[in-house]
C-alpha cells in the first residue's frame, strides 16, 4: 500500500515515537464560519500539540453510520445552510495550517457533485483524500479513475465482521491507510475501547502487513486512546469533539473552543504515552 499524503502523517508521528491522532468534525457546525474555527484548532495552537491528521465529515440527509451525536450537529449544520461546496473551504482552511486533511462523505454526495469534479476541487483545496464509509472497492471504479488522477487517497473500512478475504482486497484498494471499526454499529463516545479492536488489527496485520490502521469509532478521552495507541498506527476521535461541541452551541457559547481544547490535549497526550 502507498502511504500517501495521509498516511504520511501516521507514520511521521512513528518516527516520533508514538502513535498518531486523527480528529474528526464536520463542517458547518455550528456554522460553516465556528466549524473552521474548531478544524483549525483541532490543528493545535502555539505550544499545543494538534491532531496529526484532520477528518473533515460532510453533513448528510441519511447518516447511516454516525450516531445520535453527529447527527444532531450535521442535522443543525444542514438546517443552518451547509452546502457541499462548503468541505473545500473547510479543507483550505486546515491545509493554511500545515496540517494534512481527508474528508469524510456518503458517496451519493460526492457522486451528486460529479466524481472527477469533486476530486479534482478537493485536490484544488490542499485535500489528501477521502475515507467513504459507504462505499465498497467493488464499486468504486469512478472513484479509482478519479483519485488516480488527482493522486488522492481512499480510505476504506473494516470491521470484525470483515473476513479475510475481505480485509485483503480491502487493503489493496486503499491508498494511504486502512481505518478499522472498532465495534459493530455507529459512531459515538463509548465507556471503554472495544474489544474487538485488538483482534481486528491483529488480523490486518497478519494479512496485509504494510498496511497502516487507524481504529475509530468510541474513542473518548486520553486513556482511550492511549489503550489504542499501543495496537493501532492512528487512534481516531470525532464524537467526543461533537459533543463538546453541541453542549456549547445548546448553552449559546458556541464561540467558546475551551472544551473542545482540553479535550484535545488530553487526547495527545495519550497517543504519546
Amino acid at each position: 500500500m502507498s502511504a500517501g499524503i495521509s498516511g504520511q502523517a501516521l507514520l511521521r508521528a512513528q518516527q516520533e515515537g508514538r502513535k498518531a491522532l486523527v480528529a474528526y468534525y464536520p463542517v458547518g457546525f455550528p456554522d460553516v464560519g465556528r466549524s473552521l474555527d474548531v478544524l483549525r484548532t483541532l490543528c493545535g495552537e502555539g505550544d499545543q500539540p494538534g491532531a496529526d491528521l484532520i477528518e473533515i465529515g460532510l453533513p448528510y440527509s441519511d447518516p447511516v453510520m454516525d450516531g445520535v451525536v453527529i447527527q444532531r450537529a450535521g442535522t443543525r449544520a444542514l438546517a443552518r445552510g451547509v452546502r457541499t461546496r462548503d468541505v473545500f473551504a473547510a479543507v483550505e482552511a486546515v491545509a493554511a495550517t500545515g496540517t494534512a486533511s481527508v474528508v469524510m462523505t456518503y458517496w451519493n454526495l460526492v457522486d451528486r457533485y460529479g466524481v472527477d469534479a469533486f476530486a479534482r476541487d478537493l485536490a484544488a483545496a490542499g485535500g489528501a483524500g477521502l475515507i467513504t464509509p459507504d462505499l465498497v472497492p467493488d464499486e468504486a471504479g469512478d472513484w479509482f479513475e478519479a483519485s488516480d488522477a488527482h493522486d488522492l487517497d481512499r480510505v476504506f473500512l473494516v470491521s470484525p465482521s470483515s473476513t479475510d478475504e475481505r480485509i485483503v482486497a480491502t487493503a489493496n484498494a486503499c491508498r494511504g491507510w486502512m481505518y478499522a471499526t472498532a465495534v459493530m454499529g455507529v459512531t459515538g463516545t463509548r465507556a471503554q475501547a472495544s474489544s474487538a479492536a485488538p483482534e481486528l488489527v491483529d488480523r490486518i496485520r497478519r494479512l496485509a502487513p504494510d498496511t497502516l490502521v487507524g481504529v475509530g469509532l468510541g474513542i473518548s478521552d486520553g486513556d482511550q486512546a492511549a489503550d489504542v495507541a499501543r495496537f493501532a498506527d492512528a487512534a481516531i476521535v470525532g464524537s467526543a469533539f461533537v459533543k463538546r461541541m453541541l453542549a456549547a452551541d445548546d448553552a449559546g457559547t458556541p464561540e467558546d473552543l475551551g472544551a473542545v481544547r482540553a479535550l484535545l490535549s488530553d487526547l495527545a497526550a495519550g497517543v504519546r504515552r
